[in-house]
């Protein structure tokens, strides 16, 4: 693949993970199969953003909470709350859905079920609550002043990293191991994700867990391995394959996965 590739592939990634806006490119010979090994670097963007919002908000004296609620309210915006969609979809069809008919139907329901507000809500409370706990937690308390301050903002950087391009690097190899659960739709339109950019994508989600170091690195491989095929296995059971919400709905579990664990490192 050409240099030149390699940045129309990632403006691809940016474009379609976010909302940011980028200078003109010649995108139109892109396909998302091909590009999606740079959605690990999209999410290091995001995670950029979100990290540059909570040392603004602390330098500015904002408590941890409030901070942490800020830097979730950033990168949804900058999403444009993508995932968070898909998840509200997935839990509502998976959740009120008797068969795969049934299910797939309530997926594309535009309209926001019991189930879909629930699991938002503690997607959202799972996120905060461990944001807030890294920024009030013992690297922050060991030090005073600036120091503790920036002990802080790098630990909530670190997490955001890690859990932003770790989580979506799980989005190829998910959509490359199960076959499209309808005929139409973004999954279905994206084309088949071939191994050369499951396996890129891979190896920057694994680079993306070492901002908590090693052997955190290696626990949160482990648990997000366990989850990927947990959920690999009900999404075939429950609608026969994948779709771009039973997508997103994975992104959300794996960054909470990945966010607990840097709580229990930092």
């Amino acid at each position: 693949m050409t240099p030149q590739n390699l940045v129309r592939d990632i403006g691809f990634c940016i474009l379609f993970f976010t909302r940011l806006p980028l200078p003109e490119m010649r995108l139109a010979d892109r396909k998302l199969s091909r590009a999606i090994w740079a959605a690990p670097v999209a999410g290091w963007i995001v995670a950029t953003i979100g990290g540059a919002v909570f040392w603004i908000a602390t330098g500015l004296g904002v408590p941890a909470g409030p901070a942490a609620a800020l830097v979730l309210a950033a990168t949804m915006l900058v999403t444009g709350c993508l995932h968070e969609d898909g998840l509200s979809d997935t839990a509502d069809g998976f959740g009120g859905g008797r068969n795969r008919e049934r299910i797939l139907e309530i997926m594309r329901d535009s309209r926001i079920g019991a189930f879909g507000a629930c699991a938002l809500g503690l997607t959202i409370l799972l996120r905060w609550s461990a944001l807030a706990a890294l920024a009030a937690g013992p690297a922050a308390n060991v030090a005073t002043g600036s120091e503790a301050a920036y002990s802080a903002s790098a630990a909530v950087l670190a997490a955001l990293i890690a859990a932003h391009g770790g989580s979506r690097a799980m989005l190829p190899i998910f959509l490359q191991r199960l076959p499209p659960a309808r005929t139409d739709g973004l999954s279905a339109g994206a084309g088949m994700v071939e191994g050369p950019a499951a396996n890129a994508a891979l190896a920057l989600g694994l680079l993306s867990l070492l901002a908590l170091g090693l052997s955190a690195a290696l626990v949160a491989a482990v648990l997000l391995a366990a989850a990927f095929f947990a959920f690999r296995a009900l999404c075939l059971k429950k609608i026969g394959g994948q779709t771009g919400d039973a997508a997103g709905a994975l992104q959300q579990g794996a960054e909470i996965i990945i966010l607990l664990v840097a709580c229990a490192v930092f």
